[in-house]
């Protein structure tokens, strides 16, 4: 018989079938302290929690017969993963539990920025019967542009065909054969704020997407149009969205989320008559509530009884003698994953990663969830981690390929990492631990190079000329650049060659587009591995 235990408020249409199953018993004891959990935990072989229990390293630590922890929800910031890995506990989530709930909500929010409705209500229950004021606009044969096609922004993409809308749509890995079978029109950003008459954002908040909505593209806007946030806070600049309003670009605004949470009483959101706001309700329905519990304790059952399962968040127990084989080329296959993913501009179709020489003969999944976690920092951020990244790369139909090979080309050990994008586009970086000298790049794209993946990096396509080092040394030292260090790479003399120098700061996007500029020089980009 197992023993479940549920520490946080959760309704028991959500644990029915945890309650109904004949090998299980559940026990609901909400409002424990750590000290309460503890001295009881050890009872358990599950545990079902939400957001409000905490579970630390000496709650795992004392559950002796706990097999698995279920999160009844999408964040698991509130579990200890790394202390449940190392105890061989599985942790699970409810990743899609949420989902159509949060859809919804930003489409209630598209709705009733077109008609009015709240500033419609408090007029009418005032006493003031106004029929002139809120004139509205339909969203038949409107343009959406949505900004990120992951689960909810798919859905919000489908109920707004229904409606009549036309649905331009950006996300780094969303490919023309995905968008053609969503039947929407695969756009850039600039694409969308420039020809969007709505725009609904389903981004999570990276370096990259913070305010990539701002005073810039407000000013190419068209025209009265709408903007809908229901997914993070900071991803649209909200002074700057102010400023777009009151100048007569923006017609309205939705906001369920913002960047400081709650709010400030003085923000001008709370008081401007033509934006909209909720206190983040995305996910706050009976239905996600009982969802998400009913999704996770189905998948703790599968785990108690041995059966296969889905949505673990953490990895599975790695030998230590692996671990210690393994856990030195950390760091750099997720340095390696970040820098190929920085010179791909397509949406990501494959990440193929071929180990070779020593790494050949170990079990390598720890390590290509770090070469994972890389390429999908860019545009994930925080949200991606080891035990999810291969999750995460999934749902974007974004395919992982692992090969290996006895030869390395001359090095003990070698990472290469290849994606594939759109248009058959593809970028190559590889990288090995050298003794005596650490991390190395030993390759990028067909160019062999020797240097440290670390810092600000310049990459400069060029063709091998002479003179380029001069006038490209030149340019960065009048533009105040230091060049800690350099490579050029080439396979024949006077062909096609890349250059790779490592910067003392960051390179200002003005000095890049002059660096381009120059003779002989293709392209040239930064690449920062901090």
């Amino acid at each position: 018989m197992f023993k479940v235990l549920v520490s946080d408020p959760i309704s028991d249409l959500g644990i029915q079938k945890l309650m109904d199953a004949s090998d299980v018993t559940v026990d609901k004891k909400t409002g424990l302290s750590e000290d309460e959990l503890i001295a009881i935990i050890g009872e358990y072989d599950g545990l079902l929690v939400r957001s409000q229990t905490t579970v630390t390293e000496k709650i795992i630590a004392a559950g002796t017969n706990l097999k698995v922890i279920g999160r009844a929800g999408v964040g698991v910031d509130n579990i200890k993963l790394e202390a449940a890995t190392q105890r061989g506990v599985v942790v699970i989530n409810a990743p899609d539990g949420n989902t159509i709930t949060t859809c919804e909500h930003a489409f209630a929010m598209m709705m009733a920025l077109a008609r009015h409705i709240p500033q419609a209500y408090a007029k009418t229950i005032s006493g003031v019967w106004d029929k002139k004021t809120f004139l509205g606009v339909e969203l038949r044969g409107k343009t959406l542009g949505v900004l990120g096609m992951g689960r909810i922004g798919s859905e919000v993409a489908k109920r707004a065909k229904a409606f009549g809308m036309d649905i331009l749509a950006y996300d780094p890995f969303l490919t023309a054969d995905r968008a053609e079978k969503l039947e929407v029109k695969l756009a850039s950003v600039d694409d969308i704020v420039r020809g969007a008459d709505f725009i609904t954002v389903h981004t999570p908040l990276t370096p990259e997407t913070r305010h990539m909505i701002s005073r810039p593209q407000f000013e190419v806007m068209k025209k009265g149009m709408r903007i809908i946030n229901c997914a993070r806070g900071g991803v649209i600049d909200e002074m700057a969205l102010v400023e777009a309003i009151d100048s007569g670009i923006v017609a309205g605004a939705a906001f369920d989320v913002f960047e400081k949470e709650p709010p400030e009483a003085d923000h001008p959101f709370l008081s401007h008559p033509k934006i909209i706001v909720t206190p983040h309700l995305g996910a706050s329905t009976v239905e996600a509530q009982e969802n998400v519990a009913i999704d996770v304790s189905e998948q703790v059952l599968h785990i108690l009884r041995n059966e296969p399962f889905i949505n673990a968040v953490n990895i599975p127990p790695v030998a230590p003698s692996v671990m210690n084989k393994l856990q030195p080329y950390f760091t750099l296959g997720e340095k390696l994953g970040s820098f190929v993913t920085q010179i791909t501009d397509g949406a990501i179709r494959e990440i193929h990663v071929e180990y070779a020489g020593d790494l050949s003969d170990v079990d390598t999944q720890p390590l290509t969830r770090y070469i994972v976690k890389g390429v999908l920092s860019r545009h994930f951020a925080g949200d991606v981690n080891i035990v999810n990244s291969m999750h995460l790369a999934k749902t974007r139909e974004v395919n992982v390929v692992v090969t290996k090979a006895s030869k390395t080309k001359g090095f003990t050990n070698l990472i290469t990492v290849t994606l594939k994008a759109e248009h058959d586009e593809e970028r190559l970086v590889a990288g090995t631990l050298l003794q005596g000298y650490g991390e190395r790049i030993v390759q990028v794209n067909k160019f062999p190079v020797d240097i440290a993946p670390e810092g600000h990096q310049i990459v400069i396509s060029h063709n091998d000329k002479p003179g380029i080092i001069g006038l490209v040394g030149t340019l960065l030292g009048q533009n105040d650049v230091n060049i800690a260090s350099m490579q050029v790479g080439r396979k024949i003399v006077g062909g096609a060659a890349i250059m790779l120098l490592t910067a003392d700061k960051a390179v200002p996007q003005d000095v890049l587009v002059k660096l381009a500029g120059l003779p002989e020089i293709n392209t040239a980009e930064e690449i920062t591995l901090l």
